[in-house]
């Protein structure tokens, strides 16, 4: 049986100058509630990873508003314009990685790999200061793995052991960010009082710490 909590006490779980994975695809299956908890908390200092800073009304985009995050590593910005008047102002760091390196990082650290390669990004500003590889001709980057202190996450319907059922296009970063953390919590729809179909299961249960409601 998993530990479970409340939103209240997920958000208190996550401490300041911490780095931080949440998972949402935009406002696609993020833990909205347990951020809204961050930001009451005013958790500061943040190193945030994630695919988007949402919209500065909504998820992750309220950290960036409340400038709760001190650097952000992300795929895009674009919609949310705080986030870009923050880095013009240099009020916060932000790395962009592409959308299918930055899983592939997550992904690695979670497997215990030492790092991936890949062609994305070569001869951009991507490959900057970065280490390249040449195999049989064709150029690669080597990126490095991506860890986290914390991972938030969402879930459809979760059971009592933690395994967790992510519906549809909700499962977005969620899936891969629960590996690569030392401490993950799910944001919980609906918690199940049975255990889950093992058909039915997105993510096992061993990779859950906390199970909030």
């Amino acid at each position: 049986m998993k530990k479970i909590i409340s939103i209240t006490e997920a958000g208190k779980i996550v401490k300041s100058n911490s780095s931080v994975m949440i998972g949402g695809f935009l406002r696609c299956g993020t833990p909205a509630k347990i951020i809204d908890e961050l930001v009451k908390n005013n958790v500061s200092d943040l190193t945030l990873i994630a695919n988007d800073t949402c919209m500065p009304d909504s998820g992750r985009g309220k950290l960036i508003v409340s400038k709760l995050v001190k650097k952000v590593i992300t795929t895009h910005i674009g919609t949310n314009p705080e986030t870009g008047r923050q880095l013009h102002n240099k009020e916060i760091e932000v790395e962009l990685v592409p959308m299918g390196t930055l899983v592939e990082r997550i992904r690695a650290a979670g497997a215990g790999l030492g790092g991936v390669l890949t062609p994305t990004g070569v001869g951009t500003s991507v490959e900057e200061g970065k280490k390249t590889v040449e195999i049989d001709g064709k150029k690669f980057i080597f990126e490095k793995p991506l860890k986290a202190d914390y991972a938030i996450i969402y879930a459809s319907k979760v059971d009592k052991f933690g395994n967790a059922f992510l519906e549809g296009t909700t499962r977005n970063f969620n899936t891969v960010m629960t590996t690569a953390a030392d401490t993950v919590i799910v944001e919980a729809q609906e918690l199940s009082d049975t255990p889950l179909d093992p058909n039915y299961v997105t993510i096992p249960g061993v990779f859950i710490d906390y199970i909030a409601v």
